[in-house]
């Protein structure tokens, strides 16, 4: 794994566990019952964005470990996933001759 694909990977990570933190004990305005005017009642009142930022920053340095090693590894490999044999076959290593 190359540098560039360690950052990709964690960038991916990231995005995806904050995507799913957002919702995380969201307080709407309609639920505290402050609804500004102008706004919609589902508009957040206090989304705490930070502190999920943090906590998603956390998780995905754990998750991040894990696949990368289990990448480096080699437990699994792009030929693990390639069901419908478009890669071909393996080629021989010296030790597979």
């Amino acid at each position: 794994m190359t540098i560039t694909s360690a950052i990709v990977l964690f960038a991916v990570i990231w995005f995806m566990s904050f995507l799913i933190a957002i919702p995380i004990r969201l307080k709407t305005q309609g639920d505290v019952g402050t609804v500004v005017p102008g706004t919609h009642a589902g508009a957040p009142e206090d989304h705490q964005l930070k502190k999920k930022a943090v906590i998603t920053t956390i998780v995905s340095v754990v998750l991040w470990c894990i696949i990368s090693g289990i990448i480096l590894s080699g437990w699994i490999s792009v030929r693990d996933i390639d069901w419908f044999n478009r890669m071909g076959p393996a080629p021989l290593t010296e030790q597979g001759r």
